[in-house]
């Protein structure tokens, strides 16, 4: 299974507009983070995490045109501001794209691209099935893979998370319950998201909340995800993790 990271900032990007910060105004790439997605690849089946804003840029960096499918961990803009730019995927591959998430979720997305799904503008707009994921037992197959929704807390909100084999994807979380924490053992790779190393945020866990969750789940290695521009430079941040944790970035692809 073979993992490409399109985008691993925070709601806003790095760099943020106008901010003088200095990771924004750093020249390494790796310090330059598109809103948080990944591209999931396995048997010629492409699974999306996430539909964000860069979304159409994001597929034209990578060179990929191809989606069998969308998972969708919630419905804040960063996570589902780009799924009219499916259309012209819609188009080459001439079928719908089902997106799978929350029953608030799917409603969510349905009023906020109401045009869409209007009888007289179909022809030309983004052609999707919904699926919902309020069950938090029901298992998805596509394929050959077994794709488990996990019950995640966003502050007050509660999201989803998404284990794949032996792979889970899981941003934006504040907490992760125990019974979420079950679902999690025995993990080849765990993505993560952090925001800042402090001070406490009420919607997203630190860096040391991270590295605490991670030591709970004990995959083999973590990758985090959705860093905010304060956590600092990627390059001083990462050589100060275990050597089995690593701060993603945009274009890391990795094997499953």
């Amino acid at each position: 299974m073979k993992i490409t990271f399109l985008g691993t900032g925070p709601s806003q990007g790095i760099p943020i507009i106008g901010s003088r910060h200095p990771v924004c105004l750093s020249k390494n790439p790796k310090d330059k983070r598109l809103r948080s997605s990944i591209l999931i690849e396995q048997n010629k089946i492409y699974l999306l995490i996430d539909c964000g804003p860069d979304f159409r840029y994001q597929m034209l960096r990578s060179n990929h045109n191809k989606l069998d499918a969308i998972f969708i961990t919630h419905e804040h803009h960063d996570h589902i501001g780009g799924l009219d730019d499916i259309r012209s995927i819609c188009l080459k591959m001439n079928k719908e794209i089902p997106v799978y998430g929350l029953r608030r979720t799917i409603k969510n997305i349905k009023e906020r691209f109401f045009y869409i799904f209007l009888n007289n503008y179909k022809s030309i707009a983004s052609k999707i099935s919904f699926h919902e994921l309020d069950n938090y037992k029901k298992i998805c197959f596509m394929e050959h893979l077994k794709i488990i929704p996990l019950f995640i807390w966003h502050g007050i909100l509660p999201i989803l998370g998404f284990r794949i084999e032996n792979f889970a994807y899981i941003t934006d979380a504040s907490d992760i319950p125990i019974q979420t924490i079950q679902q999690l053992k025995g993990l080849d790779i765990l993505v993560l998201n952090v925001l800042r190393k402090f001070p406490k945020h009420t919607s997203r866990i630190t860096i040391l909340e991270s590295l605490k969750m991670i030591q709970k789940i004990s995959p083999k290695k973590a990758y985090l995800t959705h860093v905010g521009h304060i956590l600092g430079f990627h390059e001083e941040i990462e050589k100060n993790f275990p050597k089995n944790i690593y701060l993603a970035y945009d274009g890391l692809i990795i094997n499953v």
